[in-house]
């Protein structure tokens, strides 16, 4: 085999990179945070999660029972809503940003992004009230019996949804 250097390395060959220099002195703990913060402020910047928590407080109650914030990337917010809502958001879309920006800093938000999310606020419905099963309807020429009982309580519902008692 050729060899290119002197020190005796194949050609072709990279040399290994070296370690990083230990600091052996004491360092406050702030100056460490922003070299540890970065990585993961560049996948969810701060200002998203300070959108995502105050979200109530910013776009009010109503917006915020049926939209999510979802994305903040490079000035675009991507709000998660309910199909009918969406109209009204663009709309709104210049109020929202103008608070989205009063709350997190001027030009965080330049636009927003809408996707129709099913999820966005959709609480279940509430569930009807428990209602009393109605009376059975009597059955005389029947003997007693749980076919008696089961056709008493199938009439009393048929009544039932036919609005009689």
């Amino acid at each position: 085999m050729a060899k290119d250097r002197t020190d005796g390395k194949r050609a072709g060959m990279a040399a290994p990179k070296p370690e990083p220099r230990r600091a052996l002195t004491m360092r406050s703990l702030g100056a460490l945070i922003p070299a540890v913060a970065r990585p993961a402020f560049r996948r969810h910047p701060a200002a998203l999660a300070q959108v995502m928590t105050d979200w109530a407080e910013i776009v009010g109650p109503d917006l915020a029972r049926c939209t999510v914030p979802r994305r903040l990337s490079a000035g675009v917010l991507t709000l998660g809503c309910a199909g009918p809502v969406a109209m009204e958001l663009q709309h709104l879309a210049p109020e929202l940003i103008a608070r989205v920006n009063r709350s997190c800093g001027h030009g965080t938000v330049r636009s927003l992004k809408l996707v129709q999310d099913l999820v966005a606020g959709a609480a279940p419905p509430p569930r009807p009230a428990p209602r009393d099963p109605p009376p059975p309807v009597p059955i005389p020429d029947m003997e007693d019996g749980p076919l008696k009982d089961a056709l008493a309580a199938l009439g009393a519902r048929i009544r039932e949804r036919a609005g009689r008692r």
